[in-house]
């Protein structure tokens, strides 16, 4: 059964430990499919997460909310130590930029 809007976050990759590919979703990862093709094993965990959910509906389970549907403000907090932020702090003076800029290109690498 497919889900009339799936919305999921999937990704197929290669398992050396299993010799096929796995396919996975980021909102459910304790999901997976293996498969000998990558577009079978995405067409397996597609189908997988379609029938969890058909299961979570009937005994009344949250079903989570799709990554690309969720809204981000572009805010969040990380504690670093003292050291940390220090020397983060040099590094952004001597480049010219704010601390701010500094981490969140150190983030986006």
């Amino acid at each position: 059964m497919a889900l009339k809007d799936d919305h999921y976050t999937y990704r197929v990759t290669w398992s050396a430990a299993d010799n096929e590919y796995v396919g996975l979703c980021a909102e459910f990862p304790s999901l997976s499919w293996l498969s000998k093709t990558p577009e079978e094993a995405l067409k397996g965990i597609r189908k997988l997460v379609a029938d969890v959910i058909v299961d979570m509906r009937k005994t009344g389970e949250v079903i989570p909310e799709p990554i690309t549907n969720r809204h981000y403000s572009g805010k969040f907090v990380v504690r670093v130590t003292p050291e940390t932020y220090k020397d983060l702090a040099i590094q952004a003076a001597e480049s010219g930029v704010s601390l701010n800029r500094l981490v969140a290109a150190k983030l986006s690498r």
